[in-house]
């Protein structure tokens, strides 16, 4: 009998902890003991909670390079990898790579080109607009007059998704191709956007309002009440100048040393 109890006991070695426990318990007040279990429960919720948030939380590493056709958006995505000079062709498909910016840090991101088509920039935005650190727009200066109207189109899209305000990209607008004598400065093209996209603004708003609907996805572009300026919008914006071929051309160095320092900031 003795054996019996010595392997009952080597058993269970919590036992007479349990049932000290017990015992307690039952002396306990019924209401302080479900308020115990409410607290306990109470704390499970909350940490189950907060790692659903933490894990559902998209993470912004990417680094989007968006404009029109013919902005010079590829060829800035080899330079900005390489340093090289590259032929490009009108890209019907996203391009992504690995991007070390230039900072002590060492910091990476993921650079993705869209392509810049019409027709294709929707799809692709919607893609990648979550994972979206930075936005660098490309504008031609060299043809931005005659483009002003569509660049205004395309950014009024971006900045009224509601996916964009809220997760607030760090927003630079590249003015390109400053090797042309003709190409506009970055104030310039700063101004004229605002006025353009100002422009839009009434009349978008407008349309909605004529067909008793909502703006469903998209956000009211900057304050009411006041013309637009880029210095209303939620996220940091800067306009910049660059050059992705440079002033030597296909043998030279690029002019995008702003932009890098900019990345470098991320």
């Amino acid at each position: 009998m003795e054996d019996n109890r010595d392997v009952e006991a080597g058993e269970n070695p919590f036992q007479p902890y349990l049932d000290a426990l017990r015992k307690e318990l039952e002396h306990q007040d019924p209401i302080f003991i479900i308020g115990i279990i409410i607290s306990l429960a109470v704390v499970v919720i909350s940490f189950v909670l907060l790692k659903y948030f933490l894990s559902s939380k998209t993470v912004q590493s990417a680094v989007l390079l968006v404009g029109l056709c013919d902005s010079g958006k590829t060829l800035l995505f080899s330079r900005l990898l390489s340093g090289k000079f590259k032929k490009t062709q009108t890209s019907i498909t996203d391009s992504s790579a690995p991007y070390k910016a230039k900072n002590e840090k060492g910091s990476s991101w993921t650079l993705i080109d869209l392509p810049g088509h019409d027709s294709l920039r929707p799809q692709y935005v919607e893609k990648f607009k979550s994972a979206a650190r930075a936005i660098v727009f490309v504008v031609d200066s060299a043809i931005f007059q005659k483009e002003v109207r569509d660049v205004a189109e395309f950014l009024y899209f971006l900045l009224t998704d509601s996916a964009v305000s809220r997760n607030v990209p760090y927003l630079i607008v590249a003015c390109n191709k400053q090797d042309i004598t003709m190409a506009k400065s970055a104030k310039l093209i700063q101004q004229q956007l605002e006025k353009e996209m100002n422009t839009l603004r009434v009349t978008r708003s407008a349309a909605l309002g004529t067909q008793d609907g909502s703006a469903g996805s998209s956000v009211y572009l900057g304050k009411k009440g006041k013309d637009f300026e880029f210095s209303q919008l939620p996220m940091k914006v800067e306009f910049l100048e660059c050059s992705a071929r440079g002033s030597k051309g296909e043998n030279g160095q690029a002019d995008i040393g702003s932009l890098e320092k900019s990345l470098a900031n991320l």
